[in-house]
């Protein structure tokens, strides 16, 4: 313990895990209506992709996107620059 701990403002370890706690309840909720096959269905896509491409496992994202009445599958692929040519 030092001499000016006192100076510091003091942490409320009780409202930092509530922050914690309303971030997790938050990702649950926005996980909790999509379907249960995007994982697989965004492992598969990074599986063909890499026949062609070498890709990080971060490069493809798969979500669900609500447009008015209609769900829209959002797939996005960040490729590498530097792709070789293919003949």
């Amino acid at each position: 313990m030092g001499l000016f701990d006192f100076l510091k403002p003091k942490q409320n370890t009780a409202a930092i895990a509530k922050d914690r706690l309303r971030i997790i309840v938050a990702q649950e909720r926005t996980s909790r209506g999509a379907p249960d096959y995007l994982p697989l269905l965004q492992r598969e896509l990074l599986e063909v992709i890499r026949k062609y491409v070498s890709v990080d496992v971060d490069a493809v994202k798969v979500d669900l996107v609500k447009d008015g009445e209609h769900d829209v599958l959002d797939i996005s692929v960040a490729l590498p620059e530097d792709r070789p040519a293919t003949a």
